[in-house]
């Protein structure tokens, strides 16, 4: 018995050893932690104040920074080059004022804040316009996808906005600032490219170009002020002190309602971006549904938000049940929750069949053969009727040659006479039998033409006068009557 007792004993001793071991285990784990997570004892309060106040102010050498990081950003754009747009982040010094807005109201200070805002203002209306300029005189041919890319914010832009803001304000924070980290964060959160985006919207026109750049400029500075405003809470960062008690109560009560000013369009603008990317994430799983269908063939889709409309657009015809289909697959809560009361319409459905199309194609190609085929027998026919035209020459003029040897072959008289005399209309040569007593016949050489009316009688004269004598000459003739005719 006594045995069976120290036996329990010692697993008892040997069970509180166990736990004891554990929660030393699980105590210098959470101390690790602590020690590895904990930068409160690495901050320098007034540095930092200092450093955020410094980069405040815009003028001077800080105006003309500005305008050069508009200058070359709007080119990168332009060029849609990503190289160029990222040294236009680093060397922006739009990050100033919007960390003095978050530390200004952390650290109550009103003076601060008006600081910050007025310079922000002037920066956003610097930058909006030199943006403007630059794409006026020198306009994109088509937009580019780095363009495009700073239209359509989503919820990936809040979160980089945020978590960048408080990676910047722990690097500021740090007792001797950690540039790199100031530089990585100058490029994720992107503040120069929207605002040159936001000026392209306005050089072209655009204003849902404009507005969507603005909105995410917009969003990019609500959460770096607020990631820097729960930074300097994080580390009791000390409040602005006032001499006058009612003036440090209600700067104090300013402070806060700007705070919550802050954090509602910061909560509303994360809610709506985090509710567009559910809703743009089902509308591509939809289109890839869709276009799993065999079936059926879609081109290209478009949607709609604000009133919750998709359109697909399908080569093919699609009837109402297939339409019926389609739109209760898109409502169907199951899959596709956040789309149940989107309205699906079907663009290019009155479009013809792919078979249609075929058999069209098919049709006319065959009257196009047959068309060529037909050609094909009419330039024969037309060959063999110049062959018979000429052979029908040939036998007109052996004929005459064989009849008189002063007559050559006509054709080739009419050929040198038009040459010669290019004002000839029509032309005629014949042996006409004449008698002047009605009783000796002669036979007299005649010639038939007929002149551009346009001509005056004495330049005809000079010309019938000259075709004369040179048909004798050719012709071998003595004598050669000209007989005029008026057409």
């Amino acid at each position: 018995m006594e045995e069976k007792t120290g036996h329990q004993e010692t697993i008892e001793q040997s069970k509180e050893a166990v736990q004891k071991e554990v929660k030393g285990l699980f105590e210098n784990a959470k101390q690790f932690l602590i020690e590895l997570l904990d930068f409160r004892h690495d901050t320098d309060h007034e540095v930092t104040i200092e450093a955020i106040k410094k980069d405040i102010p815009f003028k001077g050498a800080t105006a003309w920074i500005l305008i050069f990081a508009v200058f070359i950003a709007s080119i990168g754009l332009n060029a849609n080059s990503t190289a160029v747009v990222i040294g236009a982040m680093l060397i922006s010094p739009l990050m100033g004022p919007i960390l003095g807005l978050g530390m200004s109201i952390a650290i109550n200070d009103i003076d601060t804040l008006r600081k910050s805002l007025v310079n922000l203002f002037t920066m956003i209306v610097l930058s909006l316009l030199a943006s403007f300029l630059v794409f006026k005189l020198f306009p994109l041919s088509e937009d580019t996808s780095e363009l495009l890319g700073r239209v359509r914010p989503d919820i990936r832009d809040v979160l980089i906005a945020f978590f960048g803001g408080l990676a910047l304000m722990v690097a500021r924070t740090k007792k001797g600032t950690i540039a790199s980290v100031i530089f990585g964060v100058a490029i994720a959160t992107a503040l120069m490219p929207p605002l040159c985006t936001a000026g392209y919207g306005l050089a072209i026109g655009n204003y849902s170009y404009f507005f969507g750049a603005m909105y995410l400029f917009l969003i990019n500075t609500i959460f770096i002020g607020l990631a820097t405003f729960l930074v300097l809470k994080l580390l009791s960062f000390p409040m602005l002190k006032y001499v006058n008690s009612a003036k440090r109560k209600r700067i104090a009560q300013w402070a806060s309602v700007l705070a919550v000013l802050v954090m509602i369009p910061a909560i509303y603008t994360f809610v709506n971006v985090y509710k567009d990317s559910k809703v743009n994430n089902q509308i591509t799983l939809y289109v890839k549904e869709v276009k799993g269908l065999k079936a059926l063939q879609l081109i290209d889709h478009e949607k709609d938000l604000p009133t919750k409309t998709v359109y697909l657009n399908f080569f093919n015809e699609i009837n109402e049940a297939t339409h019926n289909v389609l739109e209760n697959n898109l409502k169907n809560g199951k899959n596709y929750p956040d789309l149940s009361d989107f309205t699906l319409k079907i663009k290019g459905s009155d479009t013809k069949s792919f078979e249609l199309i075929t058999t069209a194609y098919k049709e006319k190609k065959q009257e196009l053969q047959e068309s060529k085929r037909n050609i094909a027998g009419l330039q024969k026919e037309l060959e063999a009727l110049k062959e018979t035209v000429s052979a029908l020459n040939q036998r007109i003029e052996q004929n005459a040659q064989t009849h008189n040897n002063k007559v050559i072959a006509f054709s080739r008289i009419a050929k040198d006479a038009k040459i010669r005399y290019h004002e000839i209309e029509q032309i005629g040569f014949a042996n006409v039998l004449s008698s002047k007593d009605f009783i000796k016949i002669d036979t007299i050489p005649t010639l038939t033409i007929s002149w551009n009316k346009k001509m005056s009688d004495s330049i005809v004269k000079i010309k019938e006068q000259d075709l004369k004598s040179w048909l004798q000459t050719e012709l071998s003739l003595d004598t050669l009557f000209v007989r005029r005719v008026n057409k």
